[in-house]
């Protein structure tokens, strides 16, 4: 019953795992437009928020956010096939290329199809910041902070502790004074803290049984290595995509041939540089979320004990890198609706909304000048195409008659016959 009444959101949440390109950022522009303004399933209050909650933990942002929303609609049933909806085009997809990688170059792999998928990206995001300005930033200290937000986030946008820093920092500052938002009736004092245990349990348990595995030379111990690799990585990773990939290289392309580890002659998870670059290229070619990767990797480490073991890798991959972000906001949000209820609460989200449109203005300013700045300087025509895309994507969804899904394949097909 629970996916016949919900069937048109779980459509649209396909739509939207198969047109998703930009990483987190230009997902939320893309869940604006789909869940927010044609759908209604949430607020933009609530989306603000939603995002704001899930930078200050690690994991996927954007799978968080928008198992957030399934949460939301249908409580944890539906957040869980909300969850599964959204990763499982990207997870296939990027498992089906570690066993497809020694085929591409007899396919004649054509990536240019995807060259314009980067700016509308972009015209994503800038317009999710638009539309987010009018509703978050409405005072002085709310500019101030916004104003803070993008220039941090446009100088240290790789740097993987900068959004979580900011968010806190928001909050504190609106904290200040109590004029604008004070406590009113009695804070509840029963908060509910016991079912992140299962978060830590699982952690330390999965650290355990791998590194048995390891010792005892198991026969089939990879399996068991791998889930406790990917599992730390979902655990741990602030900043996305961006700050996962270097983990995952310094893993499995450069411990494997460090002196220490070759000198225990340890069987570790490895793969070579170029099969890991390729794989990281094309992950941010995909739509869906870049922890994806996770099901490539998982797949490529495992690949030489044969194809049956190469799938379980790619499956293993997958629930590990994707576990810990659902655990985390699924046990921590209603900690957070709780805490709502106390002003200091309450008055950080005003501060942490107005973050999060700095977090995206900068992160469109800083696409824009490591995208296609530099080729509008130097007069190049694909700058200026970029730039068109932008504008174009920007304004079509600021006229809000076309959906979101029809944006992308145009772009995709421009980029085919451009």
């Amino acid at each position: 019953m629970v996916v016949l009444r919900h069937m048109p959101f779980l459509r649209a949440v396909f739509w939207h795992s198969i047109t998703a390109f930009g990483g987190p950022q230009g997902h939320m522009g893309m869940m604006m437009k789909t869940f927010v303004q044609q759908r209604r399933d949430v607020t933009e209050e609530e989306l603000i928020e939603y995002n704001g909650f899930c930078q200050l933990l690690p994991g996927a942002s954007s799978t968080q956010t928008l198992t957030l929303i399934g949460y939301k609609r249908g409580g944890i049933p539906l957040a869980l096939l909300t969850l599964f909806i959204w990763i499982l085009p990207a997870c296939v997809l990027m498992g089906s290329i570690s066993f497809l990688l020694d085929y591409f170059e007899d396919m004649g792999l054509n990536l240019a199809v995807f060259k314009f998928v980067r700016p509308m990206a972009i015209g994503f995001i800038a317009y999710s910041s638009f539309r987010l300005f009018g509703i978050a930033v409405n005072n002085t200290i709310t500019k101030v902070i916004m104003l803070v937000a993008l220039v941090a986030t446009f100088l240290g946008f790789k740097t993987p502790w900068v959004f979580p820093i900011l968010i806190v920092a928001a909050g504190i500052a609106t904290n200040f004074s109590d004029k604008r938002i004070p406590q009113s009736g009695v804070p509840p004092k029963k908060i509910r803290w016991g079912n992140i245990l299962i978060f830590f349990a699982l952690f330390g348990l999965a650290g355990y049984i791998s590194e048995t595995a390891s010792r005892q030379n198991w026969p089939n111990r990879k399996p068991f290595n791998l889930f406790e690799n990917t599992y730390r990585f979902g655990s741990l990773v602030f900043g996305g995509g961006d700050v996962l990939i270097p983990l995952m290289y310094e893993q499995y392309v450069t411990r494997p041939a460090t002196k220490r580890v070759q000198e225990t002659r340890r069987e570790v998870l490895k793969m070579s540089r170029e099969d890991f670059l390729t794989g990281s290229g094309m992950v941010r070619a995909i739509p869906g979320p870049v922890f994806s990767i996770g099901a490539f990797t998982g797949g490529m480490v495992l690949r030489d004990q044969g194809p049956l073991m190469q799938l379980t890798g790619c499956i293993v991959g997958a629930i590990g890198i994707f576990l810990p972000s659902v655990l985390l906001v699924l046990f921590f949000f209603p900690v957070w609706n709780n805490l709502k209820k106390y002003a200091v609460i309450y008055r950080s989200l005003e501060g942490i909304n107005a973050a999060v449109v700095g977090i995206m203005a900068g992160a469109t300013c800083y696409l824009i000048k490591d995208s296609f700045l530099s080729s509008l300087i130097n007069f190049e025509t694909i700058g200026y195409w970029d730039l068109l895309i932008v504008l174009i994507t920007f304004f079509l969804l600021k006229s809000n008659k076309i959906p979101a899904p029809y944006i992308v394949l145009t772009c995709l097909l421009l980029g085919w016959l451009v």
